[in-house]
C-alpha cells in the first residue's frame, strides 16, 4: 500500500485530531469498585432495542384457560407432525405464535411441560425434512431458543449462576454451562467476582470459566485492563494467557510498554509467550493494533462473538462502576471496531498513513452499512460525515482507500473514494497514485460501470496536459455513459435452457437485457466482452459447479465485482449458503422460488452489493456530466483526451435525446473534425423545427468553421432550399450563414442573390 508522504503529516495532523476521539479512556490505576452481584452491571443498552424479556415465572400470570390451550396447541403440532397431518400441524403452531406467547414464556411452556421438551427438538428435525412445516417450525425453534439466550443473559439470572460455582458439584456443572451459554453478556460479574480476594474459591472457579469462554472474554478484559491497579492486571493478564488466541497480544504489549510494575510486566512476557510462542519487540506496537483493526474490518468471524445475532457488544471500562456493555447493530459492529484499533493506531503512531486511510474506509463502510434512521452508540450525532474526514485527510489516503476498495471489490466504497478524490486531488494528483499503483487509473477498467463512469469523469473534468497509462480509455467510458448508462445487462447460467428460461423471463420483465444462455462462461465470452458492462448473473447448476462458477467469476478482472444470485438444491443451501454469507456480491438461494421471490431476491443481492441499479434520474446525470467534461475538453483542444473517441456514441445519442441535453451533444460534435460526425450533425438540423433547428445550424456551422466543408450535395442541396424557400428570416439566416461558413462556390450562392428562379 503506497505511504503518506512526509510533506502531509503536518497538514493532516488536525484531520487526526478530530478523527482519534478515545476507544478507551485513560483510566487511573485503581481498584475497581467491585458492584455486588444483585445490582451487577446493567444489559447492554439494546437490549434498549429489544428488551430482554423477563422470565416466565416473573411474566403477569397467564389466565389459566390460555395457558391450558398453549400447551394443547404445542402438543398437537408434534402430534399431528409426527402423523404427517402437516395442515393441522402448521394451523396449531400458527395459533400458537398468534397467541402473543413471548419467547421466555414458550421456553417455559416447553420445558416445564412433561415430556414436550423432548419430543419438540425432535419434530423440530423432522420438520427440516417437510416444506410445509418447516417454515413455521423454524419461527419456533428461533423463539425457543432466544427464549433461552435471553433468560441466560438477565443479570439476575448470571449473579444466580456465578452463586452455583461454589455449591455442589452438579450446581457447578450447571452454573458453568449457563455462564458459558451467555458468553460474553456475562462478563461485568465475571470480572468483579475475579477480582474479589475475599472469595478465593469462587475467584478460581470464574477464572476456569472465563478461560474455557474463550474467545468471547479476551475483549471484555483488555478493555478493562488499562483501568485496574497493578495487582488486578497481573491476575487478567495471567488469565489471557491460558486463552490461545492472539487478540490479546497487541493489548499485552502496550500493557508491558506503558506499566511500572515489574511484575506486571513480567506477567505480560509469560502470556505472550504462552500465546505467541515468542516475545518479539521487532514489531512496532502501532502496527500490531492496525493489523487487528484490519482483521476486524475484513470482519473475520473469529472476532465475532455472536454471529448469527443482529447485535453485537461493544465495551468499556469505569473503575467506579466495571465493564459497561453497549449493544450495537452487528452490521456496523466490525467499522465500530477497526476504527477503534485505527485510533489506537494513531496514539502510537500520529505519523500511520495506514492506519488514517483504513479509519476512513472503516468510516465509510459504516454509512453504507448502517440501517437507515440506525442510532450508531459509536460514531455519536455530533461527528460529521464521513466525507468530512476524508476530504480532511486528502488524496492520498483516499487514493489508498480506493485501492482497498478495488481490491475487496467493494463497489459502493470505491464510488465514496473517489468522489472524495475529486475533492481534494488536481491535475497529477489524480493519476499519480505511488510507485506500485495508480488507484484511479485501475477504476476506469473496475467490473462496475457506476465506478467507471465517476473514474472517468474525475479525470476527463482534471484536463491532463500529459499521456498517462489508461488515459486513452476515458473518452469511451465518457461515451458509454452518454448512450448506456441506464442499461442493464444478465446473464443466466444453467445446466439446460429450460432451466434457465425461468430466471432469464423474470430477469428481462424487469428490464434487463439478457445474454445468450450458457452452460458455463467460456460460451459466452464474445458476448460478454461486447456488452458495456455485466450487472447481474443467475446460475442454477449443482452445487460443485455453481461454487467452481463463483469462484471464477471472482478471480476474473472483467467480472470480480459482479453480483451472482446462485439457485441450487435444498441440499447444497446450507453448504454454499454458510460459504458465501459474507460475500456480499453473492447470493446463495434456494431453487424453485417463485417467480417475485427470485425477482426480490436479485433486487437485494444488486442493492447490498453495488447500491441498487442505475436509476434514469442517475443515467441522465451521468449523461449530462460527461457531456459537459467533454466539451470542456473539446473546447480547450486537450490532446491527451480526443474527444473524437466519443463520436460513435455521440452521434448515436443525438438521435436519442432532446431539448438540451440533444443541444449540448450537438455542441461537443461540433469540435469533432469528422466527415460522419458533421453529416449526422447536419441531417439532424434538416429534421429539427423551430428553434432547435437554427440551434442546429449554427453547430453545423461552427463545425465547418473549425474543420471545413465535409457535406455531401444532398444535404447542401437541402441547405439551399432552406435558405431560399418561404421560411422565417430567422431560419433562413441560419441557413445563410451555415452556406456562408461552408464557403460554397459561387454556383450554389446565385439563387441567394439573383433569387431562386431567376
Amino acid at each position: 500500500m503506497p505511504t503518506r508522504p512526509a510533506s502531509r503529516l503536518l497538514v493532516r495532523a488536525a484531520a487526526i485530531a478530530l478523527i482519534a476521539a478515545p476507544a478507551f479512556p485513560a483510566l487511573a490505576q485503581k481498584q475497581p469498585v467491585v458492584p455486588k452481584p444483585a445490582d451487577a452491571q446493567k444489559q447492554p443498552a439494546d437490549v434498549q432495542k429489544k428488551p430482554v424479556e423477563k422470565k416466565a415465572a416473573e411474566s403477569p400470570k397467564q389466565p389459566v384457560d390460555l395457558q391450558k390451550q398453549r400447551v394443547a396447541w404445542i402438543k398437537d403440532w408434534i402430534h399431528y407432525t409426527r402423523i404427517h397431518r402437516f395442515d393441522q400441524a402448521q394451523s396449531n403452531a400458527k395459533a400458537l405464535l398468534d397467541s402473543g406467547i413471548t419467547d421466555t414464556e414458550l421456553v417455559s411452556l416447553i420445558d416445564d411441560t412433561a415430556k414436550v421438551e423432548s419430543d419438540f427438538n425432535d419434530v423440530v428435525l423432522r420438520s427440516q425434512r417437510h416444506a410445509e412445516v418447516e417454515a413455521i417450525a423454524a419461527r419456533l425453534q428461533k423463539s425457543y431458543e432466544q427464549g433461552k439466550l435471553a433468560h441466560a443473559r438477565e443479570a439476575s439470572e448470571i449473579a444466580r449462576n456465578i452463586s452455583l460455582l461454589t455449591g455442589t458439584q452438579r450446581e457447578r456443572i450447571f452454573g458453568r454451562d449457563r455462564l458459558k451459554f451467555a458468553g460474553e453478556y456475562a462478563a461485568p460479574q465475571l470480572l468483579s467476582a475475579l477480582l474479589d480476594r475475599a472469595n478465593i474459591e469462587l475467584q478460581a472457579q470464574v477464572r476456569s470459566v472465563l478461560v474455557e469462554m474463550s474467545r468471547q472474554a479476551i475483549v471484555p478484559l483488555v478493555t478493562a485492563l488499562p483501568g485496574l491497579d497493578p495487582s488486578s492486571q497481573e491476575v487478567v493478564v495471567g488469565l489471557l494467557g491460558d486463552i490461545p488466541y492472539p487478540t490479546s497480544v497487541p493489548f499485552l504489549y502496550e500493557l508491558r510498554a506503558q506499566t511500572k510494575s515489574a511484575a506486571v510486566r513480567g506477567a505480560c512476557e509469560r502470556s505472550i509467550l504462552k500465546v505467541a510462542g515468542a516475545v518479539n519487540d521487532q514489531i512496532p506496537l502501532a502496527e500490531r493494533f492496525l493489523t487487528l483493526a484490519n482483521e476486524y474490518y475484513q470482519e473475520s468471524r473469529s472476532l465475532t462473538s455472536f454471529p448469527d445475532e443482529s447485535v453485537q457488544l461493544l465495551w468499556s471500562f469505569d473503575p467506579g462502576v466495571g465493564l459497561i456493555p453497549v449493544a450495537i447493530d452487528t452490521s456496523v459492529y466490525h467499522e465500530a471496531m477497526s476504527m477503534r484499533l485505527c485510533e489506537r493506531t494513531l496514539r502510537h503512531d500520529p505519523q500511520s498513513g495506514q492506519a488514517l486511510s483504513l479509519w476512513i474506509a472503516a468510516n465509510f463502510s459504516r454509512e453504507i452499512d448502517s440501517p437507515a434512521g440506525y442510532d450508531n452508540p459509536a460514531y455519536g450525532k455530533d461527528r460529521r460525515d464521513a466525507t468530512y474526514y476524508a476530504v480532511a485527510a486528502g488524496a492520498a489516503a483516499d487514493q489508498r482507500v480506493l485501492a482497498r476498495a478495488i481490491d475487496d471489490r467493494d463497489t459502493q466504497l470505491a464510488r465514496k473514494a473517489i468522489a472524495a478524490i475529486e475533492k481534494t486531488a488536481g491535475g497529477n494528483a489524480l493519476w499519480a497514485g505511488d510507485e506500485s499503483r495508480k488507484p484511479l487509473l485501475e477504476a476506469i477498467t473496475y467490473p462496475n460501470r457506476r465506478v467507471q463512469y465517476e473514474a472517468a469523469l474525475a479525470l476527463g473534468a482534471a484536463q491532463p496536459r500529459t499521456e498517462f497509462p489508461g488515459s486513452e480509455r476515458v473518452v469511451p467510458v465518457l461515451g458509454s455513459a452518454i448512450r448506456n448508462a441506464a442499461a442493464r445487462y444478465a446473464l443466466v447460467v444453467a445446466t439446460t435452457q429450460e432451466l434457465g428460461n425461468g430466471p432469464a423471463q423474470i430477469l428481462r420483465a424487469k428490464g434487463y437485457t439478457i445474454l445468450p444462455p450458457a452452460k458455463q462462461l467460456s460460451e459466452v465470452e464474445q458476448a460478454i466482452a461486447e456488452c458495456p458492462g455485466l450487472d447481474l448473473i443467475v446460475t442454477n447448476l449443482p452445487a460443485a459447479q455453481t461454487d467452481a462458477l463463483i469462484a471464477e467469476v471472482r478471480g476474473r478482472h472483467t467480472l470480480g465485482a459482479t453480483p451472482v444470485l446462485a439457485l441450487v438444491s435444498v441440499a447444497a443451501y446450507s453448504e454454499l449458503g454458510a460459504k458465501y454469507q459474507t460475500d456480499q456480491a453473492t447470493r446463495v438461494a434456494r431453487e424453485g422460488l417463485s417467480g417475485d421471490e427470485v425477482g426480490a431476491a436479485a433486487d437485494q443481492l444488486i442493492n447490498a452489493a453495488v447500491g441498487g441499479p442505475v436509476s434514469a434520474e442517475e443515467a441522465t446525470q451521468y449523461k449530462s456530466k460527461s457531456l459537459f467534461v467533454l466539451r470542456d475538453l473539446a473546447v480547450s483542444g486537450s490532446t491527451v483526451l480526443n474527444v473524437g473517441d466519443a463520436a460513435g456514441p455521440l452521434v448515436a445519442a443525438l438521435a436519442e435525446n432532446t431539448g438540451p441535453l440533444k443541444l449540448l451533444i450537438a455542441e461537443v460534435l461540433s469540435y469533432i473534425p469528422a466527415k460522419s460526425v458533421q453529416i449526422a450533425l447536419m441531417d439532424a438540423a434538416m429534421a429539427a423545427t423551430g428553434n432547435e433547428q437554427i440551434v442546429l445550424l449554427n453547430k453545423v456551422a461552427d463545425s465547418a468553421k473549425r474543420n471545413g466543408n465535409m457535406l455531401d450535395g444532398r444535404q447542401i442541396s437541402a441547405l439551399v432550399q432552406l435558405a431560399t424557400g418561404g421560411g422565417s428570416d430567422e431560419h433562413a439566416t441560419a441557413a445563410a450563414a451555415c452556406m456562408g461558413a461552408l464557403n460554397l462556390p459561387n454556383a450554389e450562392l446565385i439563387p441567394l442573390i439573383i433569387g431562386k428562379n431567376k
